[in-house]
């Protein structure tokens, strides 16, 4: 039997359980637009939207 694609709210759940018992409602809320903004970002570098590092450095006139 194939194994399904984990729902979001599955991964959510999972998250969820490896979370100490003392977890605060800002942390869940971290935790969650943390993994939010990774996934974002991996998508970006998969479709090829991305700046390399120097050309960022340069344009905001930081030290390389």
């Amino acid at each position: 039997m194939a194994s399904r694609t984990p729902t979001t709210k599955d991964q959510a759940r999972a998250l969820l359980e490896n979370l100490p018992d003392d977890v605060t409602w800002d942390d869940i809320v971290y935790e969650l637009a943390a993994r939010r903004s990774i996934e974002l970002g991996l998508t970006d570098a998969e479709n090829g939207r991305v700046t390399d590092a120097s050309i960022v450095r340069r344009e905001l006139r930081l030290r390389t």
